[in-house]
């Protein structure tokens, strides 16, 4: 869970950073039901910011559900979770590799980020069991 990055420059606040990372390492599977999340001191310190920053963010997330924070034991990821706050469902590993090697080789074609997302939001706006033209 060190991979989380706050950008004090950005017009997101901080607590909002870490609170839509941390959502986002639970809904692709990096963070796993029972992980647990450093602490607020440690992590407030790692990051430069007020500990209250971290607290706050945790605490929207717990509100969301998506971790649970006890004394002593700290905050860990849900157990058996397998919805993000909002009733996102967690997608199953499999999706997970299998959209990561899509990414990879969209890449590896040239295509950015935004072209990829495109491609995925043409195929979702077809109709069930039909092929888009987004090309």
């Amino acid at each position: 869970m060190s991979d989380v990055v706050v950008d004090l420059g950005s017009p997101v606040p901080a607590y909002e950073q870490i609170r839509a990372q941390v959502a986002a390492a639970v809904a692709v599977g990096t963070l796993r039901p029972g992980d647990r999340l450093p602490a607020s001191r440690a992590l407030a310190h790692d990051l430069g910011i007020a500990v209250g920053t971290v607290q706050r963010a945790y605490r929207e997330l717990e509100g969301d559900g998506v971790v649970v924070s006890r004394r002593r034991t700290g905050t860990v990821v849900t157990p058996g979770r397998t919805t993000t706050g909002g009733g996102t469902v967690v997608p199953p590993p499999v999706i997970v590799e299998r959209t990561r090697a899509l990414v990879v080789e969209a890449r590896a074609a040239g295509l950015t980020d935004e072209a990829v997302l495109d491609v995925v939001r043409g195929v979702l706006a077809a109709p069930h069991g039909q092929d888009s033209d987004v090309s």
